[in-house]
C-alpha cells in the first residue's frame, strides 16, 4: 500500500493469503467494517495499528470487545440471531468448515449461544453480556473469539 491506506479489495486479497482452503471475503468484509473506524473506505495505517493492537496484544476483555463490536453488524450495541449467524456462517467460510447441520448449524448454533449468553432475556447480547459470557464459557470463546 504504497499510498498508506488499504482499501476493502485489497484488505481480502491479503487476508485470503492466510486462510488459503477457505473463502474469506464474508468475514473479511465485516472485519474490514469495524477497522474502518472513519467509515471513509479505508483502513489508514493507525486503523491497521488499532485494529492489530487491539486483536493480538489487548487484554482479553479488550479483544473481547473488538469482537463484540465486528459482530454487532447494524452497529446497534447489540448482537441479535441473525447477526451472529451471518457471522458464524462468515467463519465457517472462512477456515473451510463445511458441515453445517445439526449442532454446526449457523441459526441452531447462533440460537444456542445467546440462549446461553443472554443474561437479560431480550435476546440478543449486549457488550457486557458477550464479553461475561465468552469468559465464562472457553468453549464459546474459541468459537467467538479464537484469539482472545
Amino acid at each position: 500500500c504504497p499510498n498508506g491506506r488499504l482499501d476493502k479489495k485489497k484488505f481480502i486479497e491479503v487476508y485470503k493469503q492466510f486462510y488459503p482452503h477457505g473463502k474469506a471475503d464474508n468475514f473479511c468484509k465485516l472485519a474490514f467494517d469495524t477497522f474502518d473506524s472513519n467509515d471513509d473506505g479505508t483502513i489508514d495505517f493507525d486503523e491497521f495499528l488499532l485494529a492489530i493492537s487491539a486483536t493480538s496484544h489487548g487484554n482479553l476483555d479488550d479483544r473481547l470487545a473488538v469482537a463484540f463490536d465486528m459482530y454487532d453488524i447494524s452497529d446497534d450495541g447489540f448482537i441479535d440471531q441473525k447477526e451472529l449467524a451471518k457471522m458464524i456462517t462468515a467463519m465457517y467460510d472462512l477456515v473451510g468448515e463445511t458441515n453445517r447441520k445439526g449442532e454446526n448449524d449457523p441459526k441452531k448454533r447462533s440460537i444456542d449461544i445467546i440462549t446461553r449468553l443472554d443474561v437479560g432475556g431480550d435476546k440478543k447480547l449486549n457488550k457486557q453480556e458477550f464479553i461475561a459470557g465468552c469468559k465464562n464459557d472457553p468453549v464459546i470463546r474459541r468459537l467467538l473469539a479464537p484469539n482472545a
